[in-house]
């Protein structure tokens, strides 16, 4: 079994050129037990992952009646927990558990304090990213006392793994140890003016700490390799983690690209939609997954990180075929 509590890039380097296998969840919706995260997970561990990532929720806004037929705004965060959630994996499954970190919705302060708790339980991965604006909203916009841009929460991780806390009368702190994962996009971040900026962006982010980069999906293995390409004569070496999603649905053709900012094939496209049953559209979706996992593995990617979001089942057949 897998040596617990190790850094992803240590995970990276023991697996000897052999792609690592990891899993992306969701935090349950508030009401939920843990045992739903065991439900998509149990099957999932035949695989032996080398860490399993949970996704961070900023609060959202929402808008509630009251009895006198007027409305108040209210802040709710439907997808509490992550940190427990990452103990609670770490200590059932004993396999390392690798939480997001967003600027969105979250101050310095909260951000340390999650630190801190991540660092006591002996977490000591992060992924970080900038998160997205909450629902209903355009633009980004920051915590009035949080973080603009990952960059920034990047060096707020490495000045705590330096002892370096917000407040500057700490003496002799104690330095944290995480290993600072950031995202990439082959299909350059849709907010980015231009892909040399976003890379430059990426480039700046590995040279302020971040260790490895973990790429948003792709559907066109070409975009991941041309992209990493790119990266290594920009000058960024770290490993470069391929991120995969199993599409299901016609639905998702035109929900995917307008969510998530990425092209899908017309090969793709088109047997999808030749496909007239649910179960048949499923099918499209595990081949064509299977396909891209399988070149990507020919090709040696330091691992491959599965975006299970709720179709575990899909993930675990496709697995089934790659070992």
């Amino acid at each position: 079994k897998t040596k617990i509590k190790m850094k992803v890039t240590e995970h990276i380097a023991n697996s000897k050129g052999k792609p690592l296998i990891s899993f992306e969840i969701l935090p349950p919706t508030k009401g939920k037990s843990i045992h739903s995260i065991y439900e998509i997970l149990d099957p999932l561990m035949e695989f032996d992952p080398s860490f399993i990532n949970v996704t961070y929720h900023r609060s959202e806004q929402i808008f509630k009646q009251r009895t006198d037929g007027s409305f108040n705004k209210v802040d709710i965060r439907k997808r509490p927990g992550t940190v427990g959630i990452c103990a609670a994996i770490m200590n059932h499954y004993k396999v390392d558990a690798v939480p997001h970190l967003i600027c969105g919705g979250f101050s310095k302060d909260e951000t340390e304090n999650a630190l801190i708790d991540l660092n006591f339980l002996g977490i000591n991965n992060v992924l970080v990213l900038r998160g997205d604006p909450p629902k209903g909203e355009k633009y980004f916009r920051p915590h009035p006392n949080g973080h603009n841009f990952a960059i920034d929460l990047v060096k707020q991780v490495v000045e705590l793994n330096q002892g370096s806390y917000l407040e500057d009368d700490i003496t002799n702190a104690d330095t944290t140890n995480f290993c600072i994962g950031v995202a990439g996009y082959p299909e350059k971040h849709f907010e980015s003016a231009n892909p040399m900026l976003d890379l430059m962006h990426l480039k700046q982010k590995v040279d302020a700490g971040a260790e490895y980069i973990a790429t948003q999906m792709f559907f066109d293995n070409k975009k991941y390799f041309e992209f990493v390409k790119q990266c290594r004569e920009a000058d960024i070496h770290v490993p470069i983690i391929p991120g995969l999603k199993p599409l299901s649905t016609q639905r998702q053709l035109t929900m995917i690209p307008s969510i998530f900012h990425v092209d899908l094939p017309e090969e793709l496209v088109k047997n999808m939609m030749n496909a007239s049953t649910k179960q048949e559209q499923r099918k499209v979706g595990e081949d064509w997954l299977f396909q891209q996992a399988s070149e990507l593995m020919e090709h040696g990617v330091p691992g491959l990180h599965f975006y299970t979001l709720g179709k575990p089942d899909l993930v675990y057949n496709v697995m089934k075929k790659l070992t």
